[in-house]
């Protein structure tokens, strides 16, 4: 398609949403779904080219989902600029954006929750109580609002690609969820939306996160337990770079997030750290070695 913001055809109803995608699938054309809140930087934009090499039809989505957001002023901070995402996927050659307001997704009466036990329950889930009942609620209802073949989310943010996997496979969803390869700032940093509140101070700083937790995964790697490396040595290592505060520094097994005493499967280190208002989280894949 054309690479003309304009000609991005912007839906913000289910029944819009609907009647445009039914014809594609009519005509038995592939549908992958991008789930996203907007402020699109690289790594949305890596799961819009996956999608485009694996289905005949691109659907992104905006939504910056109230549930999801246990502050509210980290709700009223995230970063909003429809006007530049749809240029972006427009560019990249996405076919069509659904962006529904608030009322739309959840209008007056709405009383439903989909709560994913287990794999929502550790890391983030301790800090940030009700966040995956509104990912899981949001996503479940994007996936069914617009039925794709496959949906493409980052592992950034891995506990959530994880507790999506579990949603889709027990209320059986037919979607396949695709995993994209976190993108990353030549210096390491992942990419976010949220890097924009860093100062300059907290920029230099941020790539370190991924830096400590690449030694420590190679050392993990090499035997040593996480009792001996996470706690209270790892996090004082990023202490010592300038994180303000380290919520978890902890190895988990990459399929149901398990809590590992040692590297006897495919794991994930995954950490969370402050720097001043601005919280970061990242993951790295640790297999024995």
């Amino acid at each position: 398609m054309s690479g003309s913001a304009v000609s991005l055809p912007i839906l913000r109803s289910v029944k819009d949403l609907r009647s445009a995608t039914r014809p594609w699938r009519r005509a038995g054309e592939s549908i992958g779904l991008i789930p996203t809140m907007g402020a699109l930087h690289a790594g949305h934009l890596a799961l819009l080219r996956q999608a485009i090499v694996d289905c005949d039809r691109a659907v992104a989505t905006i939504f910056v989902n109230p549930k999801q957001f246990d502050r509210k002023e980290d709700l009223s901070r995230y970063p909003r600029d429809e006007g530049r995402d749809a240029r972006l996927l427009a560019e990249q050659g996405c076919d069509l954006l659904f962006a529904p307001q608030v009322e739309d997704m959840y209008p007056s009466g709405f009383a439903s929750t989909v709560a994913v036990t287990g794999v929502s329950d550790v890391l983030e889930g301790l800090y940030r109580p009700g966040h995956f009942n509104g990912v899981t609620t949001v996503v479940c209802k994007l996936l069914l609002q617009s039925l794709p073949d496959r949906a493409y989310f980052g592992e950034k943010d891995y506990q959530q690609l994880t507790v999506v996997r579990q949603m889709v496979r027990d209320l059986d969803i037919p979607v396949e969820i695709v995993p994209v390869e976190t993108v990353r700032e030549p210096d390491g940093l992942a990419l976010s939306s949220r890097n924009v509140n860093l100062t300059d101070s907290q920029r230099a700083v941020a790539p370190l996160l991924h830096r400590v937790m690449t030694e420590i995964a190679e050392e993990l790697a090499d035997g040593h337990t996480p009792a001996s490396l996470l706690l209270p040595e790892g996090q004082q290592r990023l202490g010592s770079a300038g994180f303000t505060k380290i919520d978890y520094l902890a190895l988990h097994a990459a399929d149901d997030l398990m809590p590992l005493r040692q590297v006897d499967r495919p794991a994930r280190l995954l950490a969370a750290a402050w720097l001043g208002t601005t919280r970061l989280i990242d993951n790295i894949a640790v297999e024995r070695r």
